[in-house]
């Protein structure tokens, strides 16, 4: 079972997420970031690849699209707040940038 990070785990977890882009927000226990690309068509294929990702890990964004601009929000709804999918399926994202 999913469990929200503990405030141990969440220091060790997301840190290297923060030096990345990510961002806790403000007005809940999430993270953020936006992905800006080269154009439509290569931010479009991202959010396919990454979408197949969250569909494996039963773990879904929170997410938009604007021309170039995909932003991207990440909490656990069963928990209440960050859990280790957070960090898996921003790791991932991260990834998946690096070879768009």
């Amino acid at each position: 079972m999913t469990e929200k990070l503990s405030q141990a785990a969440r220091d060790a977890v997301m840190e290297p997420l923060l030096q990345t882009g990510w961002a806790y927000c403000d007005d809940r226990d999430a993270i953020r970031k936006s992905f800006v690309f080269e154009n439509f068509v290569e931010a479009f294929g991202w959010m396919t690849k990454a979408a197949i990702w969250a569909e494996k890990w039963n773990h879904h964004p929170e997410w938009s699209n604007v021309y170039k601009t995909v932003d991207v929000t990440l909490t656990t709804h069963d928990v209440g707040g960050l859990s280790a999918l957070d960090a898996k399926l921003a790791r991932k994202m991260d990834v998946l940038f690096g070879e768009a």
